[in-house]
């Protein structure tokens, strides 16, 4: 017999096994979450017993958070004290969000049915990539975004701090790449201290953040640091050469200088003492190879080299790839990088986690990476910057990143998949509504099972999700096509009154 419980948001405590810094902050903001109204009290009916506790039992207070974090969990709602048992404390906030979702209003009560829950998601590995080169992103909406990713049980903020069009990361060793490659020095960077603010904000959700600093292309902000970039030996109309002045015009990072390396060497041992984080996005994406191959220095270097395939961008790129991760490996670190660095035949060892993001063909493509032996992420379904009239959730929702041709073994080498919010189009204003709700289709598939495929159900539950959003005050934009959501209509109604 299904059974109701009720709550009384006075008297209702949080109980954590451990006194756990994430998970005291966590039991703090679900107390809020879970009870937004504090007037609400215990349901009237005789038969409804109450719900006077969440004891959170954690086994392993200890264990860190990284890519092989346990966000399992067991939710057992029942009175008069429910529980949440987890491994981890990663999974016991993915435990806490779910308690927040499975207690509802009931008029002017908080009540929740009786379960059991067992949870944990099919891939380690659910991201969601921000850029913050194309259009700045304060702290503040940042933080706001780290908030939505928690409450659909995302874990890696791929952070795509810089790009072509401006350098906001403040690095302590080369003040000059953000003076002269932000937007505005005083203004649209991230300090050392943003920087820590943001990792800590994460890490209190169970989220790891990622940087990208993509190199060796993608670099025309970088201009602070003296003859780091290729001068190009031919005059170009692209985009892809507006770095530099009209007669200086400049590519990417010009990879046979030794002082290259020297500013690599320093740059990315501040990087890697900067971010926890174990892996690092090293980009590898979209290399203007023409630009290499008309610098008269480095046609000079080409043709010492043996043979004629070593006369082509491929051995450029292999050859700059091959010291970065020498470098990158010398600090403890591992690394990510886009697709382009395996399509152009770079050398890579084993260990190098290939980024797929390319839609023409994404299953032959990852196919390929996996039979190769490396590991993937896939991010070519959901490119969540590209927008059509109408829903378009639905078919985020039937990616599967192990939906390809190849071995079980092969697609076990598929660690999770990516959003992406390219911010070409999108700034503070539209970042969050744009990116939520359409990524809860992305989530879902990235946690639940993989026979979890139903759009009908799907639909109920992503309505249902952004109702709790703008309940949270994250402006989720619609997923459905005309309905609405109790509270934002009550809201409207109080509105409008005189």
């Amino acid at each position: 017999m299904d059974m109701l419980y009720t709550f009384d948001p006075q008297k209702f405590k949080f109980v954590p096994s451990v006194r756990h810094e994430v998970l005291l902050n966590a039991c703090s903001r679900y107390k809020e979450l879970v009870f937004p109204d504090k007037s609400f009290t215990k349901h009237p009916g005789t038969d409804y017993d109450e719900i006077l506790s969440l004891e959170i039992n954690v086994e392993d207070p200890k264990q860190p958070l990284d890519s092989a974090s346990d966000e399992s969990y067991e939710l057992l709602i029942k009175s008069p004290a429910s529980m949440i048992t987890a491994k981890s404390v990663w999974g016991a906030l993915r435990g806490l969000e779910t308690f927040s979702q499975v207690v509802f209003e009931n008029g002017t009560s908080y009540v929740a049915h009786r379960n059991k829950i067992i949870d944990f998601p099919r891939f380690t590995y659910r991201g969601f990539l921000v850029d913050t080169s194309r259009h700045y992103l304060s702290l503040q909406v940042i933080f706001q975004f780290l908030d939505a990713m928690a409450y659909s049980k995302f874990n890696v903020l791929h952070w795509h701090i810089v790009d072509d069009p401006s350098f906001p990361y403040v690095s302590k060793a080369f003040p000059e790449l953000h003076q002269k490659g932000a937007f505005n020095p005083n203004t649209h960077v991230y300090t050392p201290e943003d920087v820590q603010d943001i990792i800590e904000y994460a890490k209190m959700r169970g989220i790891r953040v990622m940087p990208e600093f993509d190199t060796p292309g993608h670099v025309h902000s970088w201009l602070g640091v003296k003859d780091l970039l290729t001068k190009c030996g031919q005059k170009g109309t692209g985009e892809e050469y507006f770095a530099g002045g009209p007669d200086d015009q400049l590519g990417p990072l010009n990879v046979i200088k030794n002082s290259t390396y020297e500013f690599i060497e320093k740059f990315f041992a501040e990087v890697a003492e900067v971010f926890p984080e174990r892996y690092i996005h090293l980009g590898g994406d979209e290399v203007d190879f023409e630009c290499w191959l008309t610098n008269p220095e480095i046609q000079a270097w080409l043709l010492k080299q043996p043979g004629s395939s070593g006369r082509n961008g491929t051995t450029l790129h292999t050859y700059y790839l091959n010291k970065l991760v020498k470098i990158i490996e010398k600090l403890n670190k591992r690394y990510v990088v886009w697709q382009e660095v395996f399509d152009d035949g770079v050398e890579i060892d084993d260990d190098t986690i290939v980024n797929v993001w390319k839609d023409e063909d994404w299953k032959t493509d990852i196919a390929r990476v996996t039979k190769a032996g490396h590991k993937a992420i896939l991010s070519s379904c959901w490119y969540l910057n590209y927008i059509d009239y109408g829903l378009d959730w639905p078919k985020y929702y039937r990616c599967d990143p192990q939906d390809f041709f190849g071995t079980e073994k092969e697609k076990d080498l598929v660690i999770g998949g990516s959003a992406a919010m390219w911010g070409e189009y999108v700034d503070a204003t539209n970042l969050i509504p744009r990116s939520f709700g359409r990524s809860f289709a992305v989530a879902e598939r990235l946690w639940s099972s993989k026979d979890v495929t139903d759009i009908k159900s799907a639909l109920m539950r992503i309505w249902e999700h952004q109702c709790r959003y703008l309940r949270r005050g994250i402006p989720a934009e619609p997923v459905t096509k005309s309905r609405f959501c109790k509270y934002e209509w009550n809201n409207a109604k109080q509105n409008g009154k005189k």
